[in-house]
Order: C-alpha cells, then sequence, then structure tokens
C-alpha cells in the first residue's frame, strides 16, 4: 500500500478511529496523541495487511491494541492532572465531536475496563458477533454473553447521569 492509498484509507475511516480515541482519552491533546499513534501504527503494519480481513476490522484491531496499551500508559501519568486542552488539530485525520448524548454514554463507557470498552465500542459501530469475535479474540458467545450483561451495566449507568441534573433541579445544586 502506497502513501495515496494509506492516506486515503485513513480519511475513510476517521471517524472510526475517532470513536476509538474518545472512548480511550478524555483530554483532546491525549486524543490527539492516540490519534497520531494510531496513524503510525497502522503505516507501520501496512505491509502485514491480510487481505481475508477488511479494512474495518485490521484497523479496528490495531487502533483498539494501541489505545489499550495508550490509556494504561496514560492513565498513570495522568492521575492528578487538570487539562489544558483547548486546541483540536490533526495532521491527517479531520476531527469528529460527538452529540451530547454520545458524551453521556461516554462518560459511562469510561467506568468500563479496557476490553470492555472495545466490546463496547465494536458493538456500537454495528459490528457482529462473529466480526467483534476476530478482532478482539474470544469465542462468539462469549462475546454475546459479554454485551447482554454490559447492556445491562450501560443502561443503568446512562439513566443515573441522565438522572442527575433533573435531580439537582429539583432539590437545588448541592
Amino acid at each position: 500500500m502506497d502513501t495515496t492509498e494509506f492516506t486515503a484509507l485513513i480519511r475513510r475511516h476517521a471517524a472510526l478511529i475517532h470513536k476509538i480515541a474518545y472512548a480511550y482519552c478524555r483530554h483532546a491533546t491525549d486524543r490527539e496523541d492516540l490519534v497520531q499513534e494510531i496513524a503510525v501504527q497502522l503505516w507501520r503494519s501496512r505491509e502485514r495487511y491480510d487481505e481475508r480481513y477488511r479494512h474495518t476490522t485490521w484497523i479496528y484491531r490495531i487502533a483498539l491494541n494501541v489505545a489499550i496499551s495508550f490509556y494504561r500508559r496514560e492513565r498513570r501519568h495522568h492521575d492528578g492532572r487538570s487539562a489544558i486542552d483547548d486546541h483540536d488539530q490533526l495532521i491527517a485525520v479531520e476531527r469528529v465531536e460527538p452529540g451530547e448524548d454520545v458524551r453521556l454514554l461516554l462518560r459511562c463507557i469510561d467506568e468500563l475496563g479496557p476490553l470492555d470498552r472495545a466490546l463496547v465500542l465494536l458493538y456500537l459501530e454495528g459490528n457482529d458477533h462473529a466480526a467483534i469475535a476476530e478482532v478482539l479474540g474470544i469465542s462468539i458467545s462469549n462475546v454475546g454473553t459479554k454485551i447482554g450483561r454490559l447492556k445491562g451495566k450501560l443502561r443503568a449507568a446512562f439513566e443515573d447521569l441522565a438522572r442527575a441534573p433533573h435531580e439537582r433541579d429539583r432539590h437545588g445544586a448541592r
């Protein structure tokens, strides 16, 4: 894959890459760094792309592995740090901003472990159980079981977050 083909592939899948970055990073500068790390790793891996897989499967696998490693590494460095994240320029990928419901859902997803986050992200992207199993390297039945449990957990967390502003309005700010 040459530079032109690679750049076109990255641009076609910019939203996917940004969704992964949003799922693993709350600070804009961290998201920028993660998106760039994902792009670099995709570039390094381009010659090893296996034609048996769809491009999205390949991108998910690499991007999620990079994101999980980045999340674990950066979480240790960011404990107690305040954010200074007002600039959002990216070199190769255009920025995609989520709506309010998506931001609430991402806050709920924040509470999940790194692998559960990956599973939820793949599910929300509309991937079937077989594709999710292929990307994450787990069984199809395990995907179904985990998704069922995570749906209930996320539904309850989302309802709590969505209800919280209304509760504060009724009872006054605390």
